[in-house]
């Protein structure tokens, strides 16, 4: 079961004004799921997006890039789950745009209008068949759909769904922000998660809104790993509606602040769900590192912690087998790093400083902090002022059984 994560209620997640959403099961890899889901926008809505910088993104990320590059309004986002359309050649593109052409007939708009998203398989045609006999079905539902089936409808090997709302205010108006997410393998993002849908009902400019978006991403979704593994369908879209009473006019002052900042708190909650989700995660970990030269050589240094196999394997067994953590920092590229000066902590525990064992440290001490759910593991460089912390989880056993068993 996911670490210390449990779903929000159904009950909690705000409606967002402006948008409806429709689910159906469309049969797309297995029955009797919800897996094709419509975000339907009123007029005046705004949207923007961040991909993935995968080189070989999937079909829908091409297509969806080149519709928000139109300038036209968007109408509609449609996400599948089950196949991901990527690895697909032109054959994928060709399919990603019929799927936008039957949702623009159905609901009276232009296909550039249509935003496409999938997820799942790799190196598999969409089954465009099943997604256009479900499309109307999913359209006669929009409006009778929630957040918590829309969470519900783009979930792979995630276990639960995940989705928030939290509202602010704004110059005496509360603004509502909702959004949902998927993801639990193939997770170390290079500009945002798996998936991941966030709308806010105030009214917002595009420029703004992807002042916001970008600031979010940067220190939520870039922030996570689960095995280093970079999606080629990643993609975060944000949406204003406008249809409240809050409004931002420019990415300045105090309103702007607020709306950034309670986007930014919502798509942390979505991105440390994710880790916390992770394929057979069993333990939450912050990698937290101090005193650098700068943020970048901070989040080197993370990482390199973070995607070892054998620190995430200690872990998922409570082994203080904390020297694999100094190797995975000594062999991260920081090439003029004096690994006397820095200290390493698990928990509040000093384990390491003047480049081995602190006296003070005793095995038992680590052992009991590696037995908790949630670990947090500080590595103090002792050469500047910045700082970066990342989330990770280990890697157990059903790690490596879901993985390959993917397909099954």
């Amino acid at each position: 079961m996911p670490v210390n994560f449990t779903p929000t209620p159904r009950d909690e997640l705000l409606p967002i004004l402006g948008i409806h959403l429709g689910v159906t099961e469309a049969n797309i890899k297995k029955p009797g799921r919800k897996d094709l889901l419509i975000i339907a926008l009123e007029d005046q809505a705004e949207v923007t997006a961040v991909f993935t910088q995968n080189r070989f993104c999937a079909a829908p990320v091409t297509i969806a890039r080149n519709h928000l590059e139109s300038g036209k309004a968007m109408r509609a986002l449609v996400i599948n789950t089950g196949n991901a359309n990527a690895g697909t050649g032109e054959d994928g593109l060709s399919r990603a745009t019929a799927v936008c052409s039957a949702l623009s007939h159905l609901i009276g708009c232009q296909p550039e209008q249509v935003l496409p998203f999938s997820t799942g398989v790799i190196m598999e045609p969409l089954p465009l068949e099943k997604i256009t006999q479900g499309l109307p079905s999913c359209v006669k539902n929009i409006g009778q759909a929630d957040w918590f089936d829309a969470a519900q409808a783009i979930m792979t090997t995630d276990i639960v769904p995940k989705a928030f709302s939290k509202q602010v205010s704004i110059a005496g108006q509360i603004a509502t922000i909702t959004g949902i997410a998927k993801g639990s393998g193939m997770i170390h993002p290079n500009m945002a998660t798996m998936l991941g849908f966030i709308a806010t009902d105030a009214a917002v400019p595009q420029a703004v809104l992807q002042a916001i978006l970008q600031h979010a991403t940067a220190k939520s979704f870039n922030c996570i790993t689960v095995d280093g593994d970079t999606s080629t369908n990643d993609a975060c879209v944000l949406i204003a509606t406008g249809k409240g009473g809050a409004r931002v006019g420019d990415a300045d002052g105090d309103d702007y602040l607020a709306l950034r900042d309670a986007v930014t708190e919502l798509a942390t909650l979505l991105a440390q769900a994710i880790v916390r989700d992770g394929e057979g995660a069993t333990k939450f970990m912050s990698i937290q590192i101090e005193a650098g030269k700068s943020a970048a050589e901070c989040r080197t240094i993370a990482y390199a912690i973070a995607h070892s196999p054998l620190v995430k394997t200690a872990f998922f067994a409570s082994d203080p087998n904390l020297g694999r953590i100094l190797a995975a920092i000594g062999y991260a590229g920081i090439h003029d790093l004096d690994v006397s000066k820095l200290q390493l902590f698990l928990g509040d525990i000093l384990v390491a400083e003047q480049g081995g064992r602190a006296a003070s440290y005793r095995e038992q001490d680590g052992q009991r902090i590696m037995q908790q759910p949630e670990i947090l593991v500080r590595v103090v460089l002792n050469r500047g002022t910045a700082s970066a912390t990342i989330w990770t989880c280990d890697f157990s056993y059903d790690y490596v059984k879901i993985n390959a068993e993917y397909r099954s």
